[in-house]
């Protein structure tokens, strides 16, 4: 009875390094699946420095390359020249009997000195230009700084059509007043 106590005994011993040498199926999968995931957040990790600019100084200093932010000031040409336009006066749209009134006077912002001349050959055509416009706005296009910035865009359009060859690089606002 004892040798068969002991023989039991083996066969445990043999059945448990039996089962221990088989990893279970689903182990393997797991970590594999861990593996795979920890590669994609570091790969999706990279890529988004990459696009939000986090790793551009690193890669400059890799790969050695000039900041392209200075090549573009000394590519720009020299000092601008400014050129006022006369001041305007315009009755605004509005639905009700009281009239509003908008006043105006703006400079435009050229290239070079011999741009003058040529605006001034066709400054009825942007005056004109600007009282078609501003007879069609409402007070409420002009509220707010978005407003501003869409009668600064609008002018800026209507201005450089009306003096196609010259380049105007802004408009700027001298005076506004709303009454």
């Amino acid at each position: 009875m004892a040798e068969e106590d002991l023989e039991e005994d083996d066969d445990d011993a043999g059945g448990d390094a039996g089962d221990e040498s088989e990893a279970p199926p689903g182990g393997k999968k797991k970590l594999l699946l861990i593996i795979v995931v920890v590669i994609l957040l570091i790969v999706g990790g990279l890529a988004g420095a990459y696009f939000t600019g986090l790793l551009d100084p690193l890669l400059a200093m890799i790969f050695g390359e000039k900041d392209h932010t200075q090549e573009v000031v000394e590519g720009e040409s020299g000092p601008s020249v400014f050129y006022e336009l006369p001041a305007l006066t315009v009755n605004l749209n509005t639905a009700g009997r009281k009239a509003r009134f908008i006043k105006i006077q703006v400079s435009l912002e050229l290239e070079n000195e011999e741009d003058k001349p040529k605006v001034e050959a066709v400054i009825a055509r942007v005056m004109d230009n600007f009282n078609v416009y501003l007879r069609e706005l409402r007070i409420e296009d002009l509220n707010g700084s978005a407003g501003m910035y869409r009668l600064r865009e609008e002018l800026l359009t209507r201005i450089r059509a009306a003096v196609a060859p010259v380049r105007v690089r802004d408009i700027l606002f001298k005076e506004m007043l709303i009454q």
